[in-house]
């Protein structure tokens, strides 16, 4: 079973993120899911970013990244869009990671100082018309990213949707989590 360190969106730790947690739980992995808005939630994009302005996007990753210190090194990054940064500095920097997996989002490997590791697993999740993903960028970085690594995945949902995956949100895509959930946790196995 593996060890997962989860990392929230822009929302905060929401039920549905809460909800992801459980069903990986459910299946004997253990998973830690460190609150990186002290018990703050947000009902909007716009009052989450309002948020992370206020302390620092830095900041937000920095809270991600110290939350792993506490961790073991053999471990899978996970992140749900502003999870990812630190979910990906973490793989793609820390000695030991295990796999990634990141939903949402994907940054340039370049935006950090190593590499992806080439044999390092990871998954990417997102649906294949979200703004957020296609726009900005995100869709480029997880196909160079899928084409620099010998264990990597891009999976694209049909949507629009950005947090399609948290049960919690009026977003939510039963069906496409459901496909998620099950990709997830055979690539955990």
């Amino acid at each position: 079973m593996a060890e997962v360190l989860l990392l929230h969106h822009v929302l905060g730790r929401t039920k549905g993120i809460e909800a992801i947690a459980d069903q990986l739980r459910d299946a004997g992995h253990t998973v830690h899911v460190p609150d990186l808005f002290d018990g703050r939630k947000f009902s909007s994009l716009e009052e989450g970013l309002v948020f992370v302005k206020e302390i620092g996007f830095e900041e937000v990753k920095a809270r991600g990244v110290r939350a792993a210190s506490e961790l073991s090194r053999d471990i899978v990054y996970a992140g749900f869009s502003l999870g990812v940064p630190a979910a990906q500095q973490l793989a793609q920097t820390r000695e030991g990671a295990r796999g990634a997996l990141f939903f949402h989002a994907c940054l340039p490997t370049s935006a950090f100082e190593s590499q992806w590791p080439a044999d390092l697993p990871v998954q990417i999740h997102a649906m294949s018309a979200d703004p957020f993903f296609v726009e900005d960028g995100d869709i480029n970085a997880a196909r160079e990213l899928v084409a620099s690594a010998n264990h990597a995945e891009l999976f694209l949902y049909e949507g629009k949707e950005h947090l399609f995956t948290d049960s919690s949100l009026p977003s939510y895509d039963a069906d496409a989590t459901k496909l998620v959930i099950k990709r997830v946790l055979d690539f955990l196995e």
